[in-house]
């Protein structure tokens, strides 16, 4: 589909010759990955850059309208033969929220598309990351302060959804690069300041993780309990790894080629000794959060991606342009 047919009626004729280019059906050879996490049904007033369904949905006409998408599994194998196609692009989710089986997957069939589902396999059926408890936990905590100071995690006010929003990135940021056993700990702690049950269904279960596999999606590995592999012994790391595909495996009958590291910051939250893990393996290929484009020598087990947080379709199509020319850091 060409340009004009998009519907872009604004802000594309804005962009600068040289970006424009770069989406134009002579486009480089490069690989661009999304990624996704959540598709939410409506906006979270304490979230409101997420994207919701609305947003999702024009975002998937815009990269049918610039990109040919492919299946990460088949854009690997053709970038290994030399046979990728021009403005190639994956679409990507981390994590394994239902919300990805309920509403993302009808949009993704609605527009013809692929997309691959990284999938930390602890928190099927029930589970809950951190994270989400600590985002539960302040979004229902009653009165206009949450004391954490027992914790010596501070004490955070509540009054409006600005403090709440603040109270998060303060509690989150203490809490991310802390020893897992600890970090599980103080979330447990915390959890109870809550004053009621959490919520239990905001991941997938095996059968909407049957539903994606069913509907042609392909699953990916993302270890069992998404810890930071670099805080955590060596040994460990590589039972998480493993632990994970092989739980995929057994729910799915079927190989799971591909893995997400957790976090995926090169040098941060992964090392060289975990990507040598990962091809010891017997992994195709495994995808960081650096941000860029795959070029025809890439590292296949540091593929970068990137997150096209954009509400606006200017800025979004702006975002997906200037991601082509920039080059991924790995380890």
């Amino acid at each position: 589909m060409s340009l004009r047919d998009s519907g872009l009626r604004t802000g594309l004729p804005l962009l600068p010759k040289g970006l424009l280019s770069l989406l134009s059906p002579g486009g480089p050879r490069g690989l661009s990955i999304l990624i996704y996490h959540r598709v939410l049904p409506r906006k979270d007033p304490l979230f409101p850059g997420d994207v919701d369904r609305i947003e999702f949905d024009r975002h998937m006409a815009l990269v049918r309208s610039h990109f040919n998408v492919l299946p990460l599994r088949d854009a690997v194998r053709l970038m290994r033969e030399g046979r990728l196609p021009r403005r190639a692009a994956c679409i990507t989710f981390d994590d394994g929220y239902a919300d990805n089986a309920d509403i993302a997957l009808p949009i993704l069939q609605k527009h013809g598309l692929h997309a691959t589902f990284f999938i930390a396999s602890g928190f099927l059926n029930g589970g809950r990351m951190w994270n989400d408890t600590v985002i539960e936990t302040v979004r229902m905590a009653p009165g206009d302060v949450l004391d954490a100071t027992e914790l010596g995690l501070g004490r955070h006010a509540l009054a409006s959804v600005e403090d709440r929003r603040t109270a998060l990135h303060s509690l989150i940021g203490q809490l991310k690069y802390r020893d897992m056993e600890e970090r599980q700990q103080l979330v447990d702690a915390l959890s109870a300041k809550a004053g009621r049950a959490l919520p239990a269904d905001l991941m997938m279960d095996t059968a909407q993780l049957r539903r994606l596999h069913g509907a042609g999606m392909h699953i990916g590995a993302h270890t069992m309990n998404h810890p930071i592999l670099a805080r955590i012994p060596a040994a460990q790391a590589r039972q998480e790894i493993a632990g994970g595909r092989a739980a995929l495996r057994e729910l799915l009958d079927e190989e799971i080629p591909l893995f997400a590291y957790p976090n995926g910051k090169p040098g941060t939250d992964y090392g060289a000794e975990h990507v040598d893990m990962v091809r010891d393996l017997g992994f195709e290929a495994a995808v960081s959060t650096a941000w860029g484009t795959s070029r025809g020598r890439s590292d296949f087990f540091q593929l970068p991606r990137f997150t096209p947080w954009d509400r606006n379709r200017f800025g979004f199509v702006l975002r997906l342009a200037r991601n082509l020319t920039q080059n991924a850091v790995t380890v």
